[in-house]
């Protein structure tokens, strides 16, 4: 793929066949992201629509249900089955800890899931939420929305081809203020137990998939340090965690070849998002990279040429739900699956690890 051809893919749908259908969703969890970025995203999808919603707050479910013209639900509700035929798949969009019930939930369903990441706050969790998809026959798809996004895709078949010769680096930040909004210290995402940690769950995550798709590869060994102040820092109840709400860290990760990772994930400071992956032939950085529907400007550095652009691509989170429809409709198992998610948590895991015991830390395979 040359430097034009690349431009040219960065707004294409290359997974898309034009197949008929739509798949109707489930939101199950309610917070500021699902209604104001994934419901809008399902509303706009060419293969999606809303069918239920499910909150453990009924006058907030209602009022969701009543604005998009769709079914309300409780978790009980949603648990026993309740208008199960109001929806085709379920998206997870609760606390991490709690996806493992809300994805078995829908596995004994027999309803296909897409859930946002990270899968679940512990490797075992993560696990156990693959297991339940796999043994009712049921598609999992982690929302790593990423993936979806035209730009990232058409830079990863370049890299692959490539486009910058044998990848040696990537380096990547997330820089977001998570006490910037009107949400205080009493957040989810500042609760180790449900988060499975802090800003290293939250939004390191993104770099590190990213670069993983990007490379086609995972890192067998992650070193890694961690602080947080007041009022991060909260550790989950059980004292043998090395888990706890970071608010600062930064990992190394060794990837196959000689490849090193370099991730920054804050949950203070000024907001940022940017990728840059270095190989012997030239440079890709993105800028903006990881903020939904961003404006994302991508530079491009190579023996053969350089180029600069921005304003191409597409809606990521629509993308990301019509994708997943997609896959469905089609049988096709999707890139980012549950194992893809099993993966990242197992690396975070193990990164938290290495900053507790000051040592690098291989990965276990999952």
């Amino acid at each position: 793929m040359d430097l034009q051809g690349l431009v040219d893919a960065a707004s294409t749908r290359d997974w898309d066949t034009d197949t008929e259908g739509t798949v109707s969703l489930a939101v199950v969890g309610l917070g500021n992201y699902a209604r104001n970025v994934s419901i809008p995203a399902i509303e706009a999808g060419e293969y999606t629509d809303l069918g239920a919603v499910v909150s453990g707050d009924p006058e907030k479910a209602a009022r969701v249900a009543d604005d998009h013209d769709a079914v309300a639900l409780d978790y009980e509700g949603y648990a026993e089955g309740e208008a199960v035929d109001a929806y085709d798949a379920v998206y997870v969009a609760t606390p991490n800890r709690l996806h493992l019930d809300q994805i078995r939930t829908a596995a004994d369903h027999g309803k296909h899931v897409i859930c946002e990441k990270p899968l679940e706050a512990t490797t075992e969790r993560a696990a156990a939420a693959v297991d339940a998809c796999e043994d009712a026959g049921v598609t999992l798809m982690t929302a790593y929305r990423m993936q979806t996004d035209p730009v990232i895709r058409a830079l990863g078949s370049f890299v692959s081809a490539g486009g910058i010769g044998e990848p040696t680096k990537a380096m990547g930040e997330f820089t977001f203020p998570v006490l910037g909004g009107s949400k205080g210290p009493d957040q989810w995402r500042l609760d180790a137990e449900l988060a499975g940690g802090g800003a290293l769950m939250d939004v390191g995550v993104y770099p590190l998939n990213t670069t993983r798709y990007l490379l086609g590869a995972d890192p067998g060994a992650v070193e890694a340090m961690a602080r947080a102040d007041e009022p991060f820092g909260d550790r989950p109840e059980d004292p043998e965690s090395p888990r706890f709400a970071d608010e600062h860290v930064h990992v190394l990760a060794a990837f196959p070849d000689g490849v090193v990772g370099e991730f920054t994930a804050s949950f203070s400071g000024e907001a940022d998002t940017w990728l840059e992956l270095v190989g012997s032939d030239g440079r890709i950085r993105v800028e903006n990279a990881f903020v939904p529907d961003g404006d994302r400007v991508v530079r491009i550095s190579t023996d053969a040429g350089d180029v600069e652009f921005a304003g191409v691509g597409a809606d990521e989170t629509r993308e990301e739900f019509d994708y997943f429809a997609h896959c469905v409709l089609t049988g096709t198992p999707p890139e980012p699956d549950g194992r893809d998610g099993l993966t990242d948590v197992a690396v975070t895991g193990a990164a938290y690890e290495a900053a507790e015991r000051g040592e690098r830390v291989a990965v276990e395979r999952q």
